[in-house]
This record gives C-alpha cells, sequence and structure tokens, in this order.
C-alpha cells in the first residue's frame, strides 16, 4: 500500500486524530522512556548525577555545548567529545578567555568546525557585555548558531518549560505515524503544529528527550524496531506495512567529486610546510597542507606543483607518492592524492592562507587538523616509523 496523497482534507483529519490521541501517546512514550530510554545523559542530570524534578533547573552551559555538538552528531559520538570540552573549558568564561586555535583544537574529529566557532564567537561575546546565557527559547534563538529546535531543547532541558522539538529524529516519528505521503521537510509548519498538538502545553524535558530516544533506538532510519514501539498500534504506517517506504525522501541532488593533490613539503632539516586556512568558510582556521584541486587534462603531479606555486610561492620536487584515499564532506566528494615533496626555489609565504609555517613532524600535533588531513598526519608518521 501507499499512503494517500497530501492534501488539505489530509492535513485537516490528521491533526484531529492527533489530537484525539494525543494523550495516550504521550502517555506511553513516557512509560517506555522510564524503562527504555537513555535517562543517563549527562547534561540532563543533577550534580551527584540524580535525575532532575520538574521544577529543577539546569545548568545551562553545558546544555548548549551539547546540543551545539548534537547538530550534526550522533549522541554516542559526541559525547566523549563533551566530556573533554567540559573538563579544558569548564564554564563560558574560560570559553571566552580561550585562543580560537584553542577552541578548533578541542573540536578537532568533531567536524562542521563552524560550530566550535559560534560557541566561541557568543562566548566572547556575552562575556565581554556581562552576560550570561539566556535561558528562555527566544533568547537563546538570538544567539549565533541557534534555531528553533535547538533553543527549545536547551531551553526545556534546562527549565523544563514547554517546548517541543523537531529534530530528524521526530520528523521521521511523525511521518511513520501518519503515514506522510511527502517530504517532512516540505511540511514544516504543519509537523511544528503536530508536536505541538502531542506535547499540549506540557513540561518538555522527559518528553523532548524521550521522542529523540524512541526515534534513535526504534523507529531507526534503516530496520525500525516496531515490534518494540509504544505507538505501534497507532502508526499509519505501520498498519499499512509501509513503514520502511518513510519517511518520503526528496529527489536527490547529485553529489558533486573532486580530485585534490596534496604535497606534504619537507625541507633539508625535515620540517614540514603546513598553512593555516582563513578564519571563515569550510574547515575554517584548521591547518593543511597544501594542496588543490586536479585540473582537466593535468596530470596529478602538475596539480601538486601548481597549488603549491599558486597558494605559497614555492616551487617544489614531486616525489613519491604517500596514501590516496576518499573523503566525503556534505555536498561534496573529495578523492586525496598525496606525494612527499622538497622545495627547490622560492620562499613560503601566505597567498591563500592565513599564515603557513615549517613545524617537525612530532609537533604537527599542536595544530588542530581536518579529519582528511589527519590522515595524511598519520601516514606520514607511520612512514618514518613514529606511533
Amino acid at each position: 500500500m501507499v499512503p494517500e496523497q497530501w492534501s488539505t482534507a489530509f492535513e485537516q483529519r490528521q491533526k484531529a486524530w492527533l489530537r484525539h490521541r494525543a494523550p495516550d501517546l504521550y502517555a506511553s512514550l513516557l512509560s517506555w522512556w522510564a524503562h527504555h530510554g537513555r535517562r543517563d545523559v549527562p547534561w540532563r542530570l543533577l550534580p551527584g548525577g540524580r535525575q532532575p524534578g520538574p521544577d529543577d533547573v539546569l545548568p545551562t552551559y553545558p546544555v548548549w555545548v551539547a546540543e551545539v555538538m548534537l547538530q550534526q552528531t550522533r549522541l554516542a559520538v559526541a559525547l566523549p567529545f563533551w566530556r573533554r570540552w567540559l573538563d579544558r573549558f569548564p564554564d563560558l568564561a574560560s570559553l571566552a578567555a580561550a585562543s580560537r586555535q584553542d577552541v578548533l583544537h578541542a573540536w578537532q574529529g568533531l567536524g562542521y568546525y563552524a560550530r566550535a566557532q559560534r560557541l566561541h564567537g557568543v562566548a566572547t561575546q556575552l562575556a565581554a557585555a556581562k552576560r550570561q546565557l539566556p535561558t528562555d527559547r527566544a533568547g537563546l534563538e538570538r544567539l549565533s548558531g541557534l534555531g528553533r529546535t535547538t533553543a527549545a531543547s536547551i531551553a526545556a532541558t534546562v527549565g523544563n518549560s514547554a517546548d517541543p522539538i523537531l529534530d530528524g529524529n521526530v520528523r521521521r516519528l511523525l511521518a511513520r505515524l501518519l503515514a506522510f505521503p511527502a517530504p517532512p521537510r516540505q511540511a514544516t509548519a504543519l509537523f511544528w503544529t503536530m508536536v505541538e498538538l502531542l506535547l499540549n502545553g506540557r513540561r518538555a524535558r522527559d518528553f523532548n528527550q524521550a521522542l529523540m530516544d524512541l526515534g534513535a533506538l526504534v523507529c531507526r532510519p534503516r530496520a525500525p524496531l516496531c515490534r518494540c514501539c509504544p505507538w505501534q498500534r497507532h502508526c499509519h504506517a505501520y498498519a499499512k506495512g509501509i513503514q520502511q517506504q518513510l519517511p518520503v525522501r526528496p529527489t536527490p541532488t547529485p553529489i558533486p567529486r573532486f580530485v585534490v593533490g596534496v604535497g606534504v613539503v619537507l625541507d633539508r632539516q625535515g620540517k614540514v610546510l603546513i598553512g593555516q586556512r582563513q578564519p571563515d568558510g569550510l574547515l575554517g582556521g584548521l591547518w593543511e597542507f597544501v594542496g588543490g584541486t586536479q585540473e582537466p587534462g593535468e596530470t596529478m603531479a602538475a596539480t601538486v606543483v601548481r597549488a603549491l606555486w599558486q597558494n605559497v610561492g614555492l616551487a617544489v620536487a614531486v616525489g613519491p607518492e604517500l596514501l590516496r584515499f576518499d573523503h566525503a564532506y556534505t555536498h561534496r566528494r573529495l578523492s586525496f592524492v598525496v606525494y612527499l615533496c622538497r622545495p627547490v626555489a622560492g620562499d613560503a609565504r601566505p597567498v591563500v592562507n592565513q599564515q603557513v609555517v615549517w613545524v617537525w613532524p612530532h609537533d604537527l600535533h599542536r595544530y588542530p587538523f581536518s579529519a582528511a588531513h589527519i590522515r595524511i598526519i598519520q601516514a606520514l608518521r607511520e612512514r618514518s616509523g613514529q606511533t
């Protein structure tokens, strides 16, 4: 079977149905979460590890950091980064006092580095104004990098406000519950109405976490565990046997692929050349080995020679290949081909980068690199016998 067509009449029927079923859905969700949910998430606990009561208020800073990390990252991946971050920057003042390089280094490996820069930027702005983080959704939405869902999640977690969320997990849950016949992002306003009907003005701390947990643990993107779902008997998709087909996905946009030649340039002393990217844009402020995108008809060696001359004013002799690998970003795919090189003319200078420096290979860990360039560092260490 397939879902019926999306129409105004369909929306009205679904709203009426959900309004009628909301009390049962709400109660069964929280009952399931009390036994099966992720109730030990540290930023959702009081000092000492106790579960908060309805009127308890949690510290805002740890929740803010966690929710920004979770914008593009699964909980299991984000949690160790969050612990290390709190060890290094335990409060807003320590984050504001840190350098951008220290902040990027603490974020290294988590990806989407603009999130770290926004955290740091907000901290410095608030510190300069002698203000604390807001705790209400409206105030949080005025901070850089926070949309409605993230702001609502912070406000509800901190103060148990009546602010529902609408992240990817919740969209998937509702799309299956209602057998929604279109991509959820085409009906964002309707989906917000649906979560508001479910919450019905109640406090949202446990409700929001329960929704996220049900989506992450049971109503998974693939192979949903319908036998374990507290909403199974209400789920329109399950009743029609189409839960694997939902949510409807938009027509995918082709992802471009590029081949990138990279030169690991070693001077006579054995120092290696690295450059720091400009502060804005993709991977802003991170360090990298110099390279460039291969042009039509160009050999990889020629790409490396051209990139080093254009980017840092250095003529090089290309030596043996160090490694090649593929790396995926959200909107593009890159194939890296990395060569060892030696300088033959010119003095390295920052043409494209903020700055360029020669460093000993054993000091590379002091600089924040993206995940792709960390792979290059590891290959360089393995070649030189370092661990």
